[in-house]
């Protein structure tokens, strides 16, 4: 007997994309993924987490999960990618990398965009997908943003934090031709810390580069983020009531107004046949 797929592909409802990125380790890029992520489910959406650092996974690790397969098999073409995605009781849904596979980090870019392709094949079941890329400026995390709607650059006060968030935006701009980028200023000590921060690196692209940043926000350097980390659990979760959580429910809502494009950008994207599906708008007449 035939299967039958669980929804003709470019039929979904179209899905917004944040990729997650920071330029260095060590600022927080993937505890922001996480919480974002279920900061976005407590709010009502549909949220799949893509564990993008395909060599150096971590994101089951944050969140206590034991995922039975992981993108090395789909890349292997062993299973499918329905086939690893994980459920949590977050009520988000994990997509698990490899941890420790030097292979899975040296991916070419047709196995990149073969990857970002297999999203066309799920269900539609997610509205939105976010991407915690790896580190630095790998291929992955050019190939990742390249796919993504919004470029979430994570940075923190120190001066490494700022210059590789400067490179990194500078690489995406000049190579793959991304214009727009948000940054979120993590384990701050205060809004005007967080505001003088991105006016430093704004006022370096506004010299430098021809991009238009935006300011989404900022995390405190709360001391139940780090609490949350040693019991695996997230912030979110463990402590609700935290200023890091409401910080996140904040991003979490500015988010969820960010725009899903009309239609398809011209570079490969995540869920593109979605976009390309999506109807026209309907003018209607008022009675």
């Amino acid at each position: 007997m035939p299967q039958l797929s669980a929804l003709p592909i470019g039929m979904g409802r179209p899905v917004q994309v944040i990729a997650v990125t920071g330029g260095k380790g060590g600022v927080g890029k993937t505890s922001v993924s996480v919480n974002l992520a279920i900061a976005l489910a407590q709010a009502g959406r549909e949220v799949l987490l893509l564990d993008g650092d395909l060599g150096l996974a971590n994101v089951d690790v944050l969140l206590g999960l034991t995922p039975k397969g992981t993108l090395e098999q789909v890349i292997k073409g062993e299973v499918q990618l329905r086939d690893v995605i994980v459920p949590t009781r977050h009520g988000v849904s994990v997509v698990p990398a490899a941890s420790g596979i030097s292979r899975m980090a040296e991916l070419s870019s047709v196995e990149h965009a073969a990857l970002i392709r297999e999203f066309n094949q799920l269900p539609d079941n997610y509205d939105v997908l976010v991407v915690d890329t790896a580190a630095g400026i790998a291929s992955s995390v050019r190939s990742f943003t390249q796919a993504a709607q919004h470029v979430l650059v994570v940075v923190r006060n120190e001066p490494a934090s700022l210059t590789d968030a400067y490179a990194l935006i500078k690489v995406l701009h000049r190579e793959h031709h991304i214009n727009s980028f948000k940054v979120l200023v993590n384990m701050t000590q205060d809004n005007a810390e967080a505001e003088g921060l991105f006016r430093r690196l704004q006022s370096v692209t506004d010299r430098y580069l021809n991009v238009q940043l935006s300011y989404a926000g900022e995390i405190p350097d709360d001391q139940y983020l780090q609490k949350a980390v040693r019991t695996q659990r997230s912030v979110m979760e463990a402590f609700p009531g935290s200023r890091a959580s409401l910080a996140f429910k904040r991003l979490a809502k500015a988010a969820s107004g960010w725009p899903v494009p009309a239609g398809p950008s011209g570079r490969l994207e995540f869920f593109f046949e979605r976009l390309l599906a999506r109807p026209p708008a309907r003018l209607q007449v008022a009675k």
